[in-house]
């Protein structure tokens, strides 16, 4: 029989630099942030966008048998879902991981916190008009199973002119960001790479929540070395 163990560190100056970690690379975008990301957005061709959302599935390997109906969807496997808010540079602004696999797009949205602000008021004030509509919302770049929302830009269906086209490709071609942060992510991390041996939830939260910080962090740190959007 594996035995698999957790050992929990209790040196105070060891849970505050890990809590300080958590705390600087699993952040929300503060203003400056927010400047930037919006600046990217403008020099790409979508003015106003702060990133692209979606999700990815994390394969369970020992899923308890009990569980394995709620935890299995589309995948035809017991997963565990991440949803994610990537923004040009494969940086993870937002993480939302541990709904079973039977859910899907609109439910792990609507489960997660990504608009809790903005249902509260709080959220960054972006002003801008789009063919007479006055919005005060930025938007996020998703695929077609997401909702008509406003902090949503899809893909046209079927493109039928010169315009549409363009619009579609444009749009498909910058979502790419966050399929590359999963790639990205799994590439470097074999753990989330493969499917998960622990069954307990709490102990996968707190892997992928690892991998995802030390992501961020290769991110900031190899910064310099990948050329980044000329913003005017």
């Amino acid at each position: 029989m594996r035995i698999h163990s957790v050992v929990e560190v209790h040196d105070p100056y060891f849970q505050q630099k890990r809590n300080a970690r958590g705390t600087e690379y699993l952040r929300k975008p503060n203003s400056d942030d927010i400047v930037k990301l919006l600046q990217v957005g403008e020099a790409r061709g979508f003015p106003r966008m702060l990133g692209s959302i979606d999700c990815m599935h994390w394969r369970c390997k020992n899923c308890p048998t009990t569980w394995k109906g709620m935890f299995t969807g589309h995948c035809h496997e017991p997963t565990l879902i991440l949803k994610v808010v990537v923004s040009y540079n494969l940086w993870i602004w937002h993480a939302f991981f541990g709904l079973p696999g039977s859910h899907n797009d609109i439910n792990v949205l609507e489960r997660s916190h990504v608009f809790s602000e903005i249902t509260r008021g709080k959220g960054p004030s972006v002003n801008y008009s789009i063919n007479g509509h006055d919005y005060n919302l930025g938007y996020y770049l998703a695929d077609g199973i997401y909702p008509p929302w406003a902090t949503f830009v899809k893909a046209i269906t079927l493109p039928m002119n010169r315009k549409t086209k363009y619009f579609t490709t444009a749009q498909e071609s910058f979502r790419k960001d966050v399929e590359r942060a999963f790639g990205v992510l799994q590439a470097r991390f074999a753990i989330v790479r493969g499917p998960a041996r622990f069954y307990d939830c709490a102990t996968l939260k707190k892997i992928m929540l690892a991998c995802i910080i030390m992501h961020n962090m290769i991110v900031e740190d190899e910064r310099e070395l990948h050329p980044q959007p000329d913003i005017c």
